[in-house]
């Protein structure tokens, strides 16, 4: 019998808005200057909560997976609106000490 598989997707593990945070903190941190990473991100926990976020961004559930998909880039303020829509701020510390 052929063993059957499916592709991992951490969105099915974030259950929570503690959860979802915890994991755009812990990515930021990996990834500081990664961009595209970012996204990604973003889409995981956008895909977390799908329905409701593209409703309150105001854009469909097909046009919200396509500009989070990893084959599309999306510009910052795409990420950055997701990110508010969320109900996530972005912040800045200094990456070394007096900076």
């Amino acid at each position: 019998m052929a063993l059957k598989t499916t592709p991992y997707d951490s969105a099915r593990y974030l259950r929570t808005d503690e959860e979802r945070a915890a994991y755009l903190a812990t990515c930021m941190e990996e990834a500081p200057e990664d961009v595209a990473f970012l996204a990604h991100v973003v889409g995981v926990v956008a895909r977390s909560r799908m329905s409701q976020l593209a409703r309150d961004a105001g854009l469909t559930r097909e046009g919200l997976y396509k500009a989070l998909s990893d084959s599309c880039n999306p510009s910052a303020d795409s990420v950055l609106k997701v990110v508010h829509e969320l109900g996530y701020r972005l912040t800045v510390t200094p990456e070394k000490p007096g900076a």
